[in-house]
């Protein structure tokens, strides 16, 4: 695939990657509530969602979903109500002291939680069906193309969601947690998480 395609291609998604939605709003609850680590952990399981998302359009699932409704409205309610457990569990917690308790697999669970964030997104899963098809020329392998195509978008996520949590992280959030600062923390942070099922919801 020829260079001037694939920034072509990075010029449209990149705009509709940094506009906020369920991933992003999900990776600046966890950076908020953990750090930069746990936004760079959440980001690379929305990556790794995507990664089902090529893998899906690659078998040609993504024209079934489509053509589907019962199943694209399934998905997505399944996607509100796996979000809106998150925000009422944060917002639980900053209702009360003590606050969560973080076990051993927390750094997987943030890992996890980004990964299902970015599978049960049905809306941002359409928009990659929808757009990456217009930029795979007849005259190539199109499965080459696509994994082209699927890398970039990909490898942008990364990239702008890593530099996300490290701004967001940089404002010094972390530094003399006590119980206050806690509390506000996980409220901004379920509030975040909520208004990303709103928007799903209502998408």
């Amino acid at each position: 695939m020829d260079i001037p395609t694939l920034l072509l291609f990075s010029a449209t998604v990149l705009p509709l990657i940094a506009t906020p939605g369920p991933d992003m709003l999900f990776i600046t609850a966890q950076t908020l509530g953990r750090g930069a680590g746990a936004g760079l952990r959440a980001t690379a399981g929305v990556c790794a969602g995507y990664l089902v998302h090529s893998m899906l359009a690659a078998l040609g699932l993504a024209a079934l979903i489509a053509a589907s409704p019962p199943l694209f409205t399934l998905l997505r309610w399944a996607g509100v109500a796996y979000l809106a457990w998150l925000a009422l569990r944060l917002l639980r917690s900053a209702m009360r002291p003590g606050g969560l308790q973080v076990h051993g697999d927390g750094h997987r669970a943030e890992f996890r939680r980004g990964f299902l964030t970015a599978v049960l997104n049905p809306k941002g899963m359409m928009i990659y069906f929808a757009i990456l098809p217009q930029f795979i020329s007849r005259d190539g392998p199109a499965a080459l193309q696509a994994i082209a195509l699927s890398a970039t978008f990909i490898g942008l996520c990364a990239a702008f969601y890593s530099l996300l949590s490290f701004a967001m992280a940089s404002g010094g959030w972390r530094n003399a947690l006590d119980e206050r600062r806690r509390r506000w923390i996980e409220g901004v942070s379920g509030g975040l998480i909520a208004v990303a099922a709103g928007k799903l919801a209502t998408s």
